[in-house]
């Protein structure tokens, strides 16, 4: 069974749009987010674009359309996808919940209500080393010390955790975190308090002008982000995409289920490869691969020769 994993927010970089490649579905795909959006989408893509939380998240959607329709033009269309954060809304395409042009709408709509709410001196922090349990007793004694609440953003594996809270917030926790006996605690590129409670009142202004997006039953597998589990229904899924940003990430629990339900060899839409390595550590049995670190030309091959040996 194949599965298709798209990354979030973080994952992007410099000239990921123009790596794509020249499939004919890949160019089919830039031209149609050019027309919805009314810009030149290989403008979103520069190291100054990349500093907006709109033109990193629409860009990310594109990145993982383009890919997943170029594959399912090769016969390789996923049995199951899922994506992280805005991630999402990659897989609800890949699955057929809602069109790739209301999606490029309710994502670009969706980042603006971010980056509105918190247009600088917020972000995210990833906590390698430290349970979830553990890091929520971290982040509730530095609350009561008034050093800043953070909260738990993503659950991306058992001692991988992302935080999120204001820029002063996380510098400290991340000392706290090292003190504790993290790993590692570092920010991301990441520059708004993302699945948390203090982005509510945005994802109340995007359960509004979801009502009005069309959505359908998935025609394939798609696994939500808040519960980890399948959603099979349409209202199921709009829920899912328009409250995620004030909800915790639960990635590890969303793969722990997608290997349950049979998948064997899964591949990472660009720009990303840190679903890739969560796969590998926890799953090593599971056969990954992160589109990005092969051309196109080889890609789809690839994936072939890894579910005949799955079989």
């Amino acid at each position: 069974m194949l599965a298709f994993l798209f990354p979030g927010q973080g994952a992007q970089s410099e000239g990921f749009l123009h790596r794509l490649g020249t499939h004919a579905a890949i160019q089919a795909t830039l031209d149609e987010a050019c027309n919805v959006l009314d810009v030149d989408v290989l403008t979103l893509d520069t190291r100054a674009a990349l500093e907006s939380t709109v033109a990193v998240q629409t860009g990310l959607l594109i990145a993982g359309v383009a890919m997943q329709r170029a594959l399912a033009a090769e016969g390789l269309a996923p049995e199951l996808s899922a994506g992280l954060s805005v991630g999402a809304y990659a897989a609800a395409v890949s699955c057929g919940a809602i069109a790739f042009a209301d999606a490029l709408r309710m994502v670009r709509k969706r980042a603006e209500l971010m980056e509105t709410a918190y247009p600088n001196g917020y972000g995210l922090s990833a906590i390698a080393g430290l349970t979830e349990h553990e890091v929520e007793r971290l982040a509730d004694a530095q609350a009561h010390e008034l050093d800043g609440r953070v909260y738990v953003g993503n659950v991306n594996a058992p001692r991988q955790i992302v935080v999120a809270g204001s820029d002063a917030a996380l510098d400290a926790f991340n000392a706290r975190a090292l003190a504790a006996g993290a790993r590692k605690a570092t920010r991301l590129a990441v520059s708004v308090p993302s699945h948390c409670e203090l982005l509510a009142a945005a994802a109340d202004a995007l359960i509004d002008y979801a009502r009005n997006v069309p959505f359908r039953a998935p025609s394939s597998g798609y696994i939500g982000n808040r519960g980890g589990r399948a959603l099979y229904t349409a209202d199921a899924l709009r829920d899912d995409l328009a409250t995620n940003m004030r909800h915790t990430v639960r990635w590890f629990d969303a793969l722990s289920v997608m290997v349950e339900m049979g998948a064997k060899v899964f591949v990472e839409a660009p720009p990303g490869q840190v679903l890739t390595d969560i796969l590998r550590d926890q799953y090593p049995e599971a056969a990954a691969l992160a589109a990005s670190t092969l051309p196109f030309e080889r890609l789809a091959p690839t994936l072939r020769r890894r579910l005949e040996s799955a079989v």
